[in-house]
């Protein structure tokens, strides 16, 4: 295969395809596009489809590193190191990542990304995943016409390998499509069923036997078995119930009279992991720590370990095939979306891992499944699988990124947009499948006009069209349009808001529409919530109660399995909300927002959360500061290092800490020649000055008289002065209150007041 490929490779500059069975050896393909690339002076990115294997590429291209060539891989957007990703001679992205990146493409952070000479797809084939294939999809489009790379995209077995080929312009003579007979080892692959129940606990131990039944005669000849089951638990409890059947069966596995790897295995860092490779047994996940996950693999590839189990994850990534593989679980919990079933890509990318070249003869690979699912999974494992485009399912969201980064400035730039996605080009190919789309700039036009109608676009009377300021920020945080209309409705309604409306408008958010609760999560939602929330469905009332418990640290057991996975995807959309609040309210309440935020994220009290702006403090160092009566930056400056020594703290710790507070704004409001009392009827002209005597932040400056908004500004706070009047009028007392919020800061506002009495 790799040697069909070389001369479109190496012998010209043209986009190639490359569709070939799982373990093939794509990467090779890969590894000589980027060599390319290098030798004519060019930057090669990589595309992987999982965070976990672009950190697999940083290991494994160490040999381009001995080589003087650097390798960077694109993370999250507080790591990004702007200066190493712009030396880089190949980038490591995810699709996400390189989205984000394109759309910040004319920001000095990212104008690496329009360097690209050549960009290598891994796995095109997950254009047709239902939550990142359209991600893929505008990314290479976007990168298309930014720099116009060489695009090389790999793929595995797919019948449409032509409509990728025409969507990303490569001729016939650099497309290639390899069957299964250039598998390194032929596949017996086949679809088993078991007796559903009705307990699903007892059914993942059905197919668990299931799977031993399967797997045995392979182990009893030396052979390996992968079985991939749905998540990081089930892989460790599979692991010990497959111990306890290999016992039963008396199955010969193991090497516990292995001294040196026995001495080897004592260095795992997982306890259970420790027990169980000695038996021969072992697992794989994403959670388990990276020099976990390199012995098990190693050991794997020895011959040391025979039954891996495994989530989906290893089959992406690793390139670590066994004789026999097993599917056991066809569906998985989502914490956002429920049960759905396992993707079929997934499902054939797993199916794919059974057979070693160079030690099998014939790799097996089995899909366990309910009897009502098997001829699904049977047709799967003989036609293959279309790639269909998914860019019509959130089609409104990616155009109004394209108009919100300049790309798109009227109704025919939309339609020449389309026309550069694989969207474009299966809507010819498949036209009853695509039939919303059969006329493209109707299609396109009512798109348009939908977004205009909902505020995230306007349109001139020319027909040209810009992004909105809530166009703009839906696009800078990736939000469902629908989501970013209900936080500008929050924010027009800023006066009545609390942390209670953040939270339940958060939780009403539609990423979290399909989240589910069962019987023992509603007790305990309700035990969280008491009677509040009872207008949300149970899943948003579920997501709810996470947060709110979370706050102060302190999520019910019954809630923790999708706790993690909730309250992640609420931080981004709580930072997207301080956002709107900040634009379209005011600093108040972007502050607010902040707060919750904050604890949300660190599960701090709101006494402790102002603590945690401080570099160094976390939940823990908040608490304990706490508890000893230091509550803000400022009482930390005060307390001194001795004082938080004496809170609990190390001294290097405290000596830290402080230094830190100080690099935090610090406002305090002069009244100046303000009087104490004012005749009725008359009255006076005076200036305020908020002054900062500490590190610079942005802040927002409010007066109100008996609660009453006199006068507002936001500046960057220095030395600001505002004028106040003080009229005698019927009260009498006036209250005067200033009060300095931080947008940006998880500090409470600090307010000082002076009351005058009208005589």
């Amino acid at each position: 295969m790799q040697t069909e490929t070389l001369p479109a490779l190496l012998d010209s500059d043209d986009n190639v395809v490359v569709s070939a069975p799982t373990a093939s050896g794509k990467t090779a393909v890969a590894e000589v596009a980027i060599c390319k690339t290098l030798q004519e002076d060019g930057t090669a990115l990589f595309l992987a489809p999982l965070r976990a294997l672009t950190n697999e590429k940083e290991r494994e291209w160490e040999r381009f590193e001995e080589l003087g060539y650097s390798v960077y891989v694109v993370t999250g957007e507080r790591d990004l190191n702007p200066r190493r990703a712009e030396r880089a001679d190949v980038l490591v992205m995810t699709p996400e990542k390189a989205d984000s990146a394109t759309r910040k493409h004319d920001t000095a952070r990212y104008s690496f990304v329009t360097d690209v000479d050549c960009c290598v797809i891994d796995e095109v084939h997950l254009l047709d995943s239902d939550r990142r294939g359209s991600v893929l999809e505008v990314t290479i489009s976007r990168l298309r016409r930014l720099c116009d790379p060489r695009v090389v995209a790999l793929s595995a077995t797919m019948p449409n390998i032509d409509d990728v080929a025409e969507w990303l312009d490569a001729t016939p003579e650099t497309t290639f499509e390899f069957g299964e007979e250039y598998r390194p080892v032929p596949l017996n692959a086949d679809v088993k069923t078991y007796s559903h129940g009705e307990n699903a606990f007892a059914d993942k131990y059905r197919r668990l036997y299931r799977a031993m039944d399967l797997v045995e005669p392979h182990l009893n000849e030396e052979g390996q078995a992968l079985v991939f089951v749905s998540s990081r638990q089930d892989t460790v409890q599979a692991a010990k119930k497959a111990r306890d059947e290999l016992t039963e069966r008396d199955i010969p596995m193991g090497a516990r009279g292995d001294y040196d790897f026995h001495n080897d295995a004592a260095e795992l860092s997982n306890d259970t992991l420790r027990q169980s490779v000695l038996d021969g047994v072992a697992f794989h996940h994403a959670g388990l720590s990276r020099e976990d996950k390199n012995r098990v693999e190693a050991w794997f590839r020895e011959g040391k370990i025979q039954l891996l189990f495994s989530t989906s994850t290893l089959a992406w990534g690793v390139n670590l095939p066994a004789r026999c593989v097993v599917i056991r679980d066809t569906k998985y919990h989502d914490p956002l979306e429920g049960e759905v079933d396992m993707s079929p890509l997934d499902v054939l990318q797993m199916l794919g891992r059974a057979g070693r070249p160079g030690y099998d003869d014939t790799g097996y690979a089995w899909v366990i499944c309910d009897r009502s699912d098997a001829d699904k999974y049977r047709r799967l494992l003989r036609d293959g699988k279309e790639i269909e485009s998914r860019l019509a399912e959130d089609l409104e969201s990616h155009l109004n990124a394209e108009i919100a980064m300049g790309t798109i400035d009227d109704l025919d730039d939309v339609l020449s947009w389309l026309e550069t996605t694989f969207y474009h080009v299966r809507a010819k190919s498949a036209p009853e499948q695509y039939a919303d789309s059969s006329n493209l700039r109707e299609h396109a036009s009512s798109t348009l006009r939908g977004l205009v109608d909902r505020g995230f676009v306007e349109m001139a009377d020319d027909l040209t069209v810009a992004a909105t300021g809530l166009g703009q920020l839906a696009s800078k945080f990736y939000l469902r349009l629908d989501t970013a209309r209900s936080f500008a409705d929050l924010a027009d309604e800023s006066e009545d808001l609390s942390e209670d409306r953040i939270l339940r408008t958060v939780a009403a958010a539609g990423a979290f529409d399909s989240v589910s609760a069962r019987q023992d999560e509603r007790d305990a939602v309700d035990a969280v919530l008491g009677g509040r929330a009872e207008s949300l469905d149970p899943g948003p009332r579920k997501v709810y109660a996470i947060l709110r418990s979370g706050m102060n640290g302190t999520v019910p057991s019954e809630l923790q399995s999708d706790s993690w996975v909730i309250r992640q995807n609420a931080l981004r959309l709580l930072a997207a909300l301080r956002a709107f609040l900040d634009r379209f309210a005011d600093a108040r309440a972007a502050n607010l927002a902040r707060r919750v935020e904050a604890r949300v994220d660190q599960g701090v009290s709101a006494d402790a959360v102002g603590l945690t702006a401080i570099d160094g403090v976390g939940s823990g160092r908040a608490q304990t500061l706490a508890a000893a009566g230091i509550t803000t930056p400022t009482d930390v400056l005060d307390s001194g290092v001795d004082g938080l020594v004496s809170a609990g703290l190390g001294s290097g710790v405290a000596e830290r800490i402080v230094e830190s507070a100080r690099d935090l704004p610090r406002a305090v409001v002069e009244w100046g020649d303000f009087p104490d009392e004012i005749a009725q009827g008359q009255n006076s002209m005076h200036e305020i000055t908020v002054k900062n005597l500490a590190g610079g932040a942005r802040g927002g400056v409010r007066v109100t008289v008996n609660d009453v908004e006199m006068t507002a500004t936001e500046c960057y706070l220095g030395e600001t002065t505002l004028p106040v009047g003080v009229f005698g009028g019927d009260a009498e007392k006036l209250t005067f209150a200033v009060e300095v919020s931080y947008p940006e800061l998880p500090l409470e506002p600090v307010v000082d007041t002076r009351t005058v009495d009208v005589i």
